[in-house]
């Protein structure tokens, strides 16, 4: 199966958009997942004072596990997907959350700009084209010494993991999914894990890409060893004439 991208899947995304909250809590610990890697952002004082980007919100659970961590901070949320962004944004959220429908290849077009406190990105960069490009955007977007938090489906490499993410995949989301009729989707995302980056390559690569401090944190339950959080910090560049 050659795997969707850029418009083809911001349109499965789309079509997806009505049912997706519907399968997404049926996966045990989902959103309590969600909050614990939002809080290892490990910003102080529930953000109080600064900004924050929810990268690839969908239907806003992301957005809502950065509100109940950091409540005090101011969060951008965005997504691709017009219809995801349209049934998070109808959801109840207190003021200092924002929606804005863009790619993350392209924030700056539509008028996300930086400097961002921290950056949050969950389940986004299995699903872009080019990862490196997306990770170099939100190197920019951050302050020197920002934060990022990468809450992903990132295989351990081990046979056993790999084993399980194809059985709950065939066995219980593909089945459910065709019969709501976003088989397409399903397929796409149970390959796109499969054919990503192992966690150790994907934390290698965001170091390549200009962060400091890179750290891989399991997540607890089924997905022990299927899906990780992965948090790094923008590097402070070397003052001149200090060594």
């Amino acid at each position: 199966m050659t795997l969707l991208r850029d418009a083809e899947l911001a349109a499965a995304f789309d079509r997806a958009a009505r049912s997706y909250d519907t399968l997404v809590a049926a996966n045990p610990g989902y959103h309590a997942q969600l909050r614990r890697s939002a809080r290892r952002l490990g910003l102080p004082d529930g953000g109080r004072g600064t900004r924050v980007l929810d990268l690839g919100c969908g239907t806003g659970a992301s957005t809502a596990a950065l509100a109940a961590a950091l409540p005090e901070a101011d969060i951008t949320a965005v997504d691709a997907s017009a219809g995801m962004l349209e049934r998070a944004a109808a959801k109840p959220w207190p003021d200092n959350v924002t929606f804005v429908h863009a790619p993350a290849e392209r924030l700056t077009e539509a008028g996300v700009g930086g400097p961002f406190d921290a950056v949050f990105a969950a389940y986004l960069f299995r699903n872009t084209a080019a990862p490196d490009d997306v990770l170099s955007t939100v190197r920019e977007l951050l302050v020197p010494g920002g934060r990022l938090a990468v809450h992903e489906y990132t295989l351990s490499g081990r046979a056993a993991h790999r084993a399980v993410w194809a059985a709950v995949c065939g066995g219980i989301v593909l089945p459910v999914a065709t019969a709501l009729g976003d088989g397409e989707l399903y397929r796409h995302l149970w390959r796109s894990v499969v054919e990503f980056d192992t966690v150790d390559e994907f934390a290698a690569r965001v170091r390549c890409s200009g962060f400091d401090g890179v750290r891989v944190l399991p997540l607890p339950g089924w997905q022990t060893g299927i899906a990780h959080t992965v948090v790094a910090s923008r590097a402070v560049p070397a003052m001149a004439g200090v060594r």
